[in-house]
């Protein structure tokens, strides 16, 4: 397909500059975003809870929650969570904070049944793990709020809009030789070109994961400006409606049987599983319960499991996340983008696979960043404002990533030391990510680079290490379930020690391009 060369550098341009603008943002994002695929894992793999470990086939749900109401009806009633798929304490409720936001100071208590059928409820801080890592996902570290949500929202959705326009420039340069260089990869034409094939590649093979992360980031960045706009349609009539509450308040002794609930739901969604249920406001006319929905063979359209919206007492299901027919189009479309953005609607495949598409969409953002940079070099390395964009992105892109890693080992090892990890994991990440910030800015580019790899090869053995060690000397090691995130670090610290070898086996010269004929050479 032939294009005009004009329209080929006004293109190429957008695409350059956009790219730059918006890229070490959004390596971060995706970065992390990878991550939050396994978040549960992760978040278990540093803190596990300390609790009996039961089983949904021979527990009995309602002695726990008839016993617990009896001896804490007051709390109960403003919320609880009952766990139908754990093998921890499967009742829990908040004494301080609630289950929406990410607070560093949420404390709840935990209850199961003895042996003797006594309640045994214990205090816990709820470790904020894996919300900090989704928290980074979703804001790329920026502190602050706008309105009502986090201030790094709103730049990822602008910096979504730029990575867009990249996406749809990117395609239009390639087009006059796309079908001839999709799949090559010329090492033999020096690391620039390697680098610019693999780029390409990664780019176009996966344009439309990109595609719709970039659309679905946008609305959840600006719904509220969305949902307002479109509510003009409709003579200002809310777009989601809320049921009615009662004419008469309800009251937690009078809550039905926890298997009359379960089947309700079943009988609502064939096929799904209860697997958490999640109660509020349960002394009042407007009483809630969250049904989350398992089902390995179908579509999930939430970022786990399916949501079942039920008045707890009249059975009754006022919303779902389950398509709602013809009449609902907004709410079918909503939960259409969420499944499309969370990847969780493809089962363990679909994880494993959105996590694999995360961290080459993070590859992308790099590899173009270094590809600029090394064009510029090329022109003239003792230009200052390429020198600095070479350490801005060997420190932010390097540097999320270490103090990520650097945040997991020490989530492992706080909780012998203190009662609130909390803190202690958001100061890690935040003083790892600038310390290697600064260091990238007071050594040369392939100094600091060498040493970023290297850095990420010790501390994704030291999580390797560290379950080891924990392993040896807990005697609760026979219930270790997390062997999958030590697995993925082994991985990932073999890559990132072969990677830094490389780096320190180039000459000492300002170019940001890894050589990768130089490396096999040697």
């Amino acid at each position: 397909m032939k294009v005009r060369s004009d329209i080929l550098r006004t293109y190429q341009g957008v695409h350059t500059w956009t790219g730059i603008i918006a890229g070490l943002v959004l390596f971060i994002g995706f970065y992390a975003g990878s991550l939050t695929m396994f978040k549960h894992e992760i978040q278990q793999w540093a803190a596990p809870i300390q609790a009996p470990k039961v089983t949904s086939s021979n527990y009995d749900y309602q002695t726990l929650v008839d016993t617990a109401i009896n001896e804490h009806s007051e709390q109960l009633a403003k919320g609880f969570n009952l766990d139908l798929h754990t093998q921890d304490a499967p009742l829990s409720w908040y004494i301080k904070g609630n289950a929406r936001g990410m607070e560093l100071d949420k404390q709840l208590n935990f209850a199961h049944l003895n042996a003797d059928g006594s309640l045994n409820v214990s205090v816990q801080t709820e470790n904020e793990l894996a919300d900090l890592v989704d928290y980074l996902h979703r804001t790329a570290g920026f502190i602050g709020e706008i309105g009502h949500d986090q201030s790094g929202v709103y730049i990822l959705g602008i910096a979504c809009i730029l990575y867009f326009l990249a996406l749809v420039s990117g395609v239009i340069i390639l087009l006059p030789t796309l079908v001839k260089t999709f799949f090559a990869l010329r090492k033999e034409k020096g690391p620039s070109r390697l680098w610019l094939d693999s780029h390409n590649m990664v780019g176009i093979a996966s344009l439309p994961f990109h595609l719709v992360i970039a659309f679905t980031v946008v609305v959840f960045a600006f719904h509220d400006f969305i949902y307002g706009g479109l509510a003009q349609f409709y003579d200002g009539k809310p777009l989601f409606q809320r049921p009615t509450p009662a004419a008469q308040s309800f009251h937690i002794e009078n809550l039905p049987r926890i298997d009359e609930q379960v089947l309700a739901a079943k009988n609502y969604a064939p096929g799904y599983e209860p697997i958490h249920i999640r109660y509020s406001n349960l002394n009042s006319a407007s009483p809630s319960a969250v049904f989350m929905m398992s089902n390995n063979n179908a579509v999930v359209r939430g970022p786990d499991t399916d949501y079942l919206f039920m008045n707890p007492y009249t059975l009754e299901v006022v919303n779902s996340s389950y398509p709602q027919g013809e009449d609902a189009v907004w709410g079918n479309m909503v939960a259409s983008i969420f499944s499309l953005h969370f990847g969780t609607y493809g089962g363990d495949w679909g994880r494993w696979g959105y996590f694999i598409m995360g961290l080459l969409g993070a590859f992308l953002f790099y590899s173009g960043n270094l590809l600029w940079i090394d064009k510029r070099f090329k022109k003239d390395p003792n230009k200052r404002s390429t020198l600095f964009m070479a350490k801005l992105t060997i420190g932010v892109c390097l540097g999320s990533m270490i103090a990520v890693a650097f945040t997991l080992v020490a989530a492992k090892w706080l909780p012998a030391f203190v009662s609130n990890t909390n803190y202690a994991t958001l100061y890690s990440y935040y003083a790892a990510f600038f310390v290697f910030v600064i260091y990238s800015f007071l050594k040369p580019v392939q100094k600091a680079t060498t040493v970023g790899f290297y850095l990420l090869a010790s501390l994704c053995a030291l999580m390797v290490l560290s379950t080891l060690v924990k392993l040896a000397s807990d005697t609760n090691s026979l219930f270790y379930s997390s062997y999958l995130v030590d697995i993925v670090a082994a991985i990932f610290a073999a890559t990132f020690f072969k990677v830094a070898k490389r780096q320190q086996q180039k000459q000492a010269t300002q170019t940001i391009m890894p050589t990768f004929e130089q490396a096999g050479q040697s």
